[in-house]
């Protein structure tokens, strides 16, 4: 453990009611698999692979699948990499290792190693799966410690298989059992890494040994819920972190020891309700996979390419691969199901314009539905044609979202909605509607040299931040960047205890007054034409004299901090019965924004309102254009790229060795926030004007995915060329 995770933990143990002393807290203790002090090791290979392929096979495929068949598919894709399933609950070669349950129609086969070889000859990157989160009843009855045990002390059957056990994840299953199994693979075929699923728990586990190494950790009993309120939970979220993070360094170290240019990859990481820490996971993972399969419910085709950015807020230019699924993902998870051909290309796309490595999952070796075959072959065809075209250094966005995991384990509603991620994804969709380029920022890399491409930032309600990161945001304004913050941000320390005031009431400009309004009900913003005639955060509101208001106002007074106002509140008023609709107060001088332009530094918005929750919940216009005003006003410099035209599309921006790119991802679509699509509708013209950075010229342009040659012009450091249409996915590749 870090020094600075033993004294989170500990603070975070002693506000639990714990007295915790450093001897106590034995999560660090060095073991086979540490490592060693400095950069962890990253094998040569993890850098090369743009086209990953994996196969999960199921117990009965054994004398039944066709390897060749799937051998041959590879080649056909150009799939540089595999993920192939060897053991775990289920071994599909001859293991020695007693418990590890042979497939019971392996045989004498030993199907994963037959695999291995034939994507060898190929010469494809091997990555072994396995998945140790459940296992059979003679696995219970000789070693019942090994089994997941609920709150009320009940060994936890499977949900799904009743006739096998969830394990535990935290102890000797794991620790023991797996990393036997684990070398024993690496011994065996010397792969190239090893892919481990469903490795972090199926939830809390109250056996004999949690409830022990919990105990000797901080001196408390596991809670009996993850509710956030209950005494331990701060603590038992940091202790569950140390052990998987502990787990992950001893396979890890397991696997170098036979094979040194090999690694662990842990089935992890996302967003800001991951939970584990994704900054840890950026300095120890050399190459990460997003297991965001395909959409599901109300989800947007960009949730994709969120995926990618989330994981390279952590990840910087390590490479990210995202895991996409032939077939659908809803919650009924019909794993054999496939996918239409449209949504499937939608999905990927955005994937890859956001910098992720496609790798395509097939549940099961034999093929009951081939529908989904030639759209794959389609997509990873186009790829290694484009490839040098999609191998980014870094991405040229000047906006971030901020994104705050510590908002997500800690911060508990005062009485407001408690998701913590729909203000960002109000945020995500407005950028996304305004053709913003932008990527995503972790809430505990605010350092300089993490935010040192950016002009502006955007905190969605980040209500948890230390002084720390008050200071590094202060920082990052007096250096010139742009500052949008709604709602309860910074009102709570970085473990949610909820502060007399603001950590950056100076910089925000408002003192908060002590109560968060809601739910509000036919409450409205008057937009004060008035007094400041032709606001930029008016445009494209010139005849709206209100707006209609959020759902949460958080009641805040000016602090003497010299701002604007241009919006104001007007206050609810019933909406029942009709005869008793009309405002109370048709005015007030309550500021709804206070925008701050400082001298010889940045400029700050702050929306004391859930301008961008409401946003993502009702979609109203009027909110995206305040939202998209804000941070033009805020960023105050041309933007990187514009793109003029109809349509709803994702716009990227990416510098390569010799060019830059402009992804054009066409959303429009009435399937667009309800999945799947079942038609690509063509969208005309796209005028893209870019800037060219560093003093660049351009030698040529071509449309990567049409395979047009558009002219183009192009001076005083910009260039510009008229896209005639976009289907899916079009990209302009400017060599320059």
């Amino acid at each position: 453990m870090t020094d600075l995770t033993r004294r989170t933990f500990i603070k975070a143990s002693t506000m639990a009611g714990a007295a915790v002393t450093l001897g106590r807290v034995a999560l660090g203790t060095a073991r086979a698999g540490d490592f060693p002090a400095g950069e962890p090791f990253s094998p040569s290979w993890v850098n090369k692979p743009m086209r990953w392929a994996q196969l999960t096979l199921v117990e009965d495929d054994p004398g039944k699948f066709d390897p060749d068949f799937w051998l041959d598919y590879f080649r056909r894709t150009h799939s540089d990499a595999v993920c192939l399933s060897a053991g775990g609950c289920v071994s599909f070669y001859p293991t020695d290792i007693p418990f590890h349950h042979r497939s019971a129609w392996l045989g004498d086969r030993d199907v994963f190693g037959g695999l291995v070889d034939g994507c060898r000859k190929l010469g494809m990157v091997v990555i072994a799966r396995t998945d140790p989160h459940a296992t059979y009843d003679d696995v219970q009855a000789a070693h019942p410690d090994w089994i997941a045990v609920d709150a009320g002390g009940r060994p936890r059957r499977h949900w799904a298989s009743p006739e096998m056990w969830l394990t535990c994840a935290y102890g000797p299953y794991n620790f023991e059992f797996m990393t036997g199994v684990t070398r024993e693979i690496m011994s065996r075929y010397h792969v190239d890494g090893i892919f481990i699923n469903r490795w972090d728990g199926s939830g809390m586990c109250y056996c004999e040994h949690c409830r022990a190494n919990f105990r000797a950790a901080s001196g408390l009993e596991i809670p009996r819920s993850e509710d956030p309120l209950l005494p331990g939970h701060r603590a038992y979220v940091l202790w569950r972190q140390d052990r998987l993070f502990s787990l992950w360094r001893l396979w890890d170290g397991e696997v170098r020891k036979i094979n040194p240019d090999s690694c662990v990859i842990p089935n992890t990481g996302g967003g800001a309700t991951s939970s584990l820490d994704m900054k840890r996971i950026g300095e120890l993972a050399p190459t990460l996979m997003a297991d965001r399969q395909s959409r599901k419910g109300l989800m947007a085709p960009w949730a994709n390419g969120k995926n990618a950015k989330e994981f390279r807020a952590a990840m910087g230019d390590k490479p990210v691969v995202g895991i996409f699924s032939v077939g659908l993902d809803e919650v009924y998870r019909w794993k054999d199901a496939v996918q239409h051909p449209a949504e499937t290309r939608l999905w990927v796309a955005d994937g890859i314009a956001n910098g992720m490595r496609p790798w395509f999952t097939k549940f099961g070796g034999v093929v009951s539905d081939a529908r989904w075959l030639k759209p794959v072959e389609d997509i990873y065809a186009w790829c290694h044609g484009a490839e040098p075209y999609l191998r980014n250094e870094r991405p040229l966005a000047r906006v971030a979202i901020v994104y705050s995991q510590q908002t997500g384990w800690f911060h508990t509603a005062k009485g407001a909605p408690n998701d913590v991620e729909d203000a960002a994804l109000g945020w995500y969709q407005a950028l996304v509607e305004a053709r913003i380029p932008f990527e995503m920022v972790h809430d505990r890399l605010l350092d300089e040299p993490h935010l040192s491409a950016f002009r502006t930032l955007i905190l969605p309600n980040i209500t948890a931040l230390s002084d720390a990161q008050c200071a590094q945001l202060r920082q990052f304004v007096g250096r010139g960047g742009g500052l949008i913050a709604t709602s309860e941000t910074s009102l709570e320390d970085e473990w949610g205890t909820r502060r007399a005031d603001f950590g950056m009431a100076d910089l925000l400009g408002a003192t908060w007054k002590g109560r968060v309004e809601g739910p509000m009900r036919n409450a409205y913003v008057r937009l004060e034409h008035e007094s400041a005639p032709s606001h930029p955060l008016f445009r494209g509101l010139g005849d709206a004299p209100r707006v209609i208001n959020g759902v949460w106002r958080v009641e805040v007074a000016a602090n003497g901090a010299r701002s604007e106002s241009p919006l104001t509140l007007i206050p609810s008023y019933p909406d029942l019965p009709m005869e008793k609709v009309y405002p109370r107060e048709p005015r007030t001088n309550i500021p709804q924004v206070f925008l701050r332009d400082l001298p010889g530094a940045g400029r700050v918005v702050y929306f004391p309102w859930d301008i961008d929750r409401t946003y993502w919940e009702v979609l109203a216009v009027d909110h995206g254009l305040l939202m998209r005003n804000a941070v033009l006003w805020a960023t105050n410099e041309d933007a990187p790229v514009s793109v003029a035209g109809p349509g709803v599309l994702d716009v990227t921006l990416w510098r390569q060795k010799g060019s830059l790119t402009v992804h054009l991802v066409n959303l429009t679509n009435p399937m667009m926030m309800k999945g799947p699509v079942r038609e690509i509708l063509p969208i005309g013209g796209q005028q893209v004007r870019v800037r060219l950075p560093d003093g660049l010229a351009a030698r040529a342009v071509r449309l990567l995915v049409s395979g047009a040659t558009p002219p183009f012009s192009q001076g005083a450091g910009w260039l510009e060329v008229m896209v005639p249409s976009v289907t899916t996915h079009e990209v302009v590749a400017i060599d320059v």
